[in-house]
């Protein structure tokens, strides 16, 4: 990862709580009472977690659960690089640390072709421009996790180091994640960062289904979306392409 000067975050105001329904609704709540960017809201237990597209996300004691607020300056409709520039930053901080976190678009978070942690992104827009921007993480540190989830202490408990020693440590790791990858973004551009968040997706070259027809996933959009090569003959709604974008929800994906 290039290094940038976070010139655009303020010294993080970081709120510790042990059970909270969602950290992500904890601090839009305080940024209703005037917090500002780099307020920052943790917890190791949600009852009321969110996922993308409003699904329930389980989040049991002994997770991370971290939610930051940040000064987003980007027309409505690129809320998305928010997400993707977080996962980015997150899996390139933890691989500099000899954690070899990959990426399943567009939000998920890969240890071992297992779930390792998620991202949603919720945005306040005003005139057709974000306002105010909440990153909000799930992480899995020590966590009962499902059959398609692993958790990083057990990961760790078969490596020859714990180059992640602590929950704490696993937080400052994560929050620095975010903030490079945004920053990151915000100088050099979508596209510039585009080459590295395809290398670490585990999904270029799988073979996917699209409405009847069979296609290769190629790369990732400057929108977002998942390109999809169809393969020779095939057509989509009875129009030949040669490639597709998918939006994000429209594709399931899996694990393995």
């Amino acid at each position: 990862m290039k290094t940038t000067a976070l010139h655009r975050f303020p010294p993080f105001s970081v709120h510790l709580f042990e059970t909270l329904p969602s950290t992500n609704q904890t601090l839009w709540n305080l940024l209703d009472q005037g917090a500002e960017p780099g307020t920052v809201v943790i917890a190791t237990q949600q009852t009321a977690g969110r996922g993308q597209w409003g699904r329930q996300w389980y989040s049991p004691a002994g997770g991370l659960y971290l939610s930051v607020a940040i000064a987003a300056n980007l027309p409505a409709q690129q809320s998305f690089q928010m997400t993707l520039c977080s996962a980015w930053g997150i899996a390139t901080a933890l691989r500099d640390r000899r954690i070899p976190v990959s990426l399943k678009w567009p939000n998920d978070l890969i240890l071992g072709e297992r779930k390792f942690g998620g991202i949603l992104t919720e945005t306040k827009v005003q005139q057709g421009k974000i306002t105010q921007a909440v990153v909000g993480v799930g992480i899995n540190w020590a966590n009962p996790v499902p059959e398609t989830g692993i958790n990083l202490q057990s990961f760790q408990a078969n490596q020859p180091s714990c180059p992640i020693a602590s929950l704490e440590m696993l937080a400052v790791v994560t929050l620095l994640g975010i903030v490079s990858g945004n920053e990151y973004c915000s100088t050099e551009g979508i596209e510039t960062l585009l080459p590295s968040y395809q290398k670490l997706l585990t999904t270029i070259g799988r073979s996917v289904w699209v409405n009847g027809c069979r296609g290769v996933i190629v790369g990732i959009s400057p929108t977002g979306d998942l390109r999809v090569s169809l393969c020779p003959g095939q057509s989509v709604n009875s129009v030949a392409a040669q490639e597709i974008y998918l939006k994000p929800g429209t594709i399931s994906l899996g694990y393995g």
